[in-house]
């Protein structure tokens, strides 16, 4: 419901109040309820004035009912209240609570119910009276709730909300209990609007149908406008359907049990329970959507902590093959230095080679960086063949010391494509360093063949195989999935970031198996033209 004024649409999730009514609840208020009305309008139009058999029981049942049905919308009301700290709430609840507790002296002072042809308190003007007294104070809160609901804010606003709804309910409790009392103990000064236990007079008309028609319709107008909110229509059509009852009640000679007087009653009835049934409605669509609401915010924050886990394991996972080549080739390097002769020439080349690996770990990072970046990265002509030797003799001492034979087919024709150089050498470290790990369980010789090749002038390719234990048939479509691994102490991170590199590029990569064993991971992209 829009509500009761202005709010943030945010709080059409969170606030049963603040929904706003779908079509059909539109058609069946505004099209369906008024066709019914007509309808049993034009029905008992002409027997209105027929009496019917008195049913002991139909009173007492029809009377709890309708206590009930206002007593659940009350407490709803003012549990919405406790929300919103909305005064038209408080209003509008303290009508239903009104409406509910007057009925308690109504059934009591209903004539012939409890004791034979009399009341069981009160006289015969007691229970018209109340009836009457009921209607005008429950047509009252709607118009008030009318006036206020115009300026409020559906937003929950800080305040101590305990001690006005405790005021409000103690206040109405004691209006009820006053009006029981003035009607019970004063029937012989109330204005005669009952002729007998079954029949009014004509003043019934005055007393009872001038102020509920000017109450019940000041309603309706003042709820057109308000329409557009779920409380707001459907209380303008509680009012509507309490002032298209008046009619019926009135045509021909009003008394009790007459055709008319029965659906009368079953109206009133009726339209007391279109309310409750369309907040219980909404407030079960309401507990849907908080659901819905909390399902997506643990979602998300899986995602989150996937992302951030992941994240993590890509840096891990690009950092370790430099970072290892540092330690390495220092360790290296200061056993040189640390000879009763040192051995300068290779400790500097150790230094240098530290240096670029220093420099290597760093474009890691700021690709990484990078690939969070909408910006477009920048890229230039490289050279397949030239990347090959290239990420080969960074590896060619691990793949040595892996007793791992290294063997480079590569294309004669020039191969060049546009690419980011740094995240192409990260595709073929991943690569080549997966592709010797495979072979680390064989005893036989173990071999990792890197292979260019120019398919024509459009698409050039890089392969590599290995010829290890290879990837388990319903594994192939899983390997370039974010954090699924085979390897023990695998991260599950490396193909799927060579996936991401290459599809960046407008290539493609994917995986089969090797003859007779092994695999072979395969990227293609395309090849950039000469100008």
């Amino acid at each position: 419901m829009q509500a009761i004024g202005t709010q943030d649409p945010s709080d059409d999730v969170v606030v049963l109040t603040s929904t706003t009514p779908g079509r059909r609840q539109k058609l069946v208020a505004l099209a369906v309820v008024p066709g019914v009305l007509a309808t049993l309008f034009a029905i008992t139009r002409p027997f209105a004035d027929l009496q019917l058999p008195a049913v002991p029981a139909f009173v007492p049942i029809e009377t709890s009912a309708l206590f009930v049905i206002d007593l659940v919308t009350a407490v709803i009301f003012f549990c919405q209240f406790s929300i919103l700290r909305n005064r038209a709430l408080l209003l509008i609840a303290s009508g239903y609570l009104y409406a509910a507790l007057i009925l308690i002296p109504y059934l009591l002072a209903f004539p012939g119910l409890f004791v034979t042809d009399r009341a069981l308190v009160g006289g015969l003007q007691t229970t018209a009276w109340l009836f009457i007294l009921k209607h005008s104070g429950f047509a009252a809160s709607i118009v008030g709730f009318a006036l206020l609901s115009r300026n409020a804010k559906a937003a929950p606003r800080p305040g101590g909300v305990h001690l006005p709804l405790l005021l409000s309910i103690m206040a109405t409790c004691g209006f009820v209990a006053f009006i029981g009392f003035a009607c019970i103990a004063g029937d012989a000064h109330l204005p005669s609007v009952a002729s007998d236990g079954r029949r009014f007079s004509a003043q019934f008309l005055i007393y009872a149908g001038a102020p509920r028609a000017l109450l019940y319709g000041l309603a309706v107008i003042l709820l057109w406008p308000q329409r557009n909110t779920v409380l707001g229509l459907w209380l303008m059509v509680v009012a509507a359907v309490h002032l298209a009852a008046i009619p019926i009640s009135f045509f021909g000679s009003p008394s009790r049990f007459s055709v008319g007087w029965y659906t009368v009653v079953i109206i009133n009835l009726v339209a007391n329970s279109l309310v409750l049934a369309v907040l219980l409605v909404e407030v079960s669509n309401l507990y849907r959507r908080l659901l819905q609401a909390v399902r997506a915010q643990e979602r998300e924050r899986e995602a989150r902590l996937a992302t951030g886990e992941a994240l993590a394991a890509m840096i891990a996972h690009e950092l370790k093959q430099p970072l290892s080549a540092m330690i390495w080739r220092a360790g290296l390097g200061f056993r040189r230095l640390d000879r009763s002769v040192p051995d300068l020439e290779n400790a500097m080349s150790d230094m240098r080679r530290i240096s670029a690996d220093g420099h290597r770990a760093a474009a890691v990072i700021e690709n990484i960086r990078a690939n969070f970046k909408r910006d477009q990265r920048v890229r230039t002509a490289v050279d397949l063949n030239r990347l090959v030797r290239e990420t080969a003799s960074l590896l060619r001492r691990e793949l040595h010391k892996q007793h791992v034979r290294l063997e480079m087919t590569l294309a004669a024709d020039p191969a060049s494509v546009a690419a980011d150089r740094t995240q192409l050498q990260q595709v073929l470290l991943n690569l080549m360093t997966n592709a010797a790990e495979a072979t680390a369980a064989d005893d036989a010789p173990r071999i990792l063949v890197v292979r260019t090749e120019n398919h024509g002038r459009d698409e050039l390719s890089v392969s590599v195989s290995d010829n290890g234990t290879g990837v388990r048939p319903e594994h192939l479509e899983q390997v370039f999935n974010p954090l699924f691994t085979t390897k023990p102490t695998g991260m599950g991170m490396g193909l799927s970031i060579c996936r991401s590199i290459i599809e960046a590029h407008g290539g493609r990569i994917w995986v089969s198996p090797n003859s007779p064993k092994g695999t072979v991971f395969t990227f293609a992209l395309k090849a950039l033209t000469a100008p």
